[in-house]
């Protein structure tokens, strides 16, 4: 049974080829060594972590063999800086990664 805050966790887009959809990682007050406060409203960059909410089916290589990607829906990542696509999917912000621009994965 969902509850009311869930989220549908089906997304109706399906990346191209060696690409991945990825929700940013929501950003959180950050506190300074000295103990201040930072607030997530202060102007900082974009967050360069997320969470993989949709894969390609991989690389196509000259011969038309497919590879497929290493990482998998639910993986928690970091990747570069500049290395993503923005869209909007259903009102809510979403990057659109290369597998050549995920830098490495989170936990397990």
């Amino acid at each position: 049974m969902k509850k009311a805050n869930d989220k549908a966790t089906k997304i109706a887009f399906k990346p191209a080829g060696d690409r991945v959809l990825v929700k940013p990682q929501e950003s959180e007050d950050e506190k300074t060594p000295s103990g201040i406060i930072i607030p997530d409203t202060a102007e900082k960059e974009k967050p360069e972590r997320g969470t993989i909410v949709a894969v390609g089916e991989g690389k196509r290589t000259d011969k038309g063999d497919v590879l497929p990607l290493r990482y998998k829906v639910g993986d928690k990542v970091m990747f570069s800086k500049y290395g993503y696509d923005e869209v909007t999917i259903d009102g809510e912000e979403y990057y659109v990664i290369a597998e050549s621009n995920i830098l490495g994965t989170f936990g397990k």
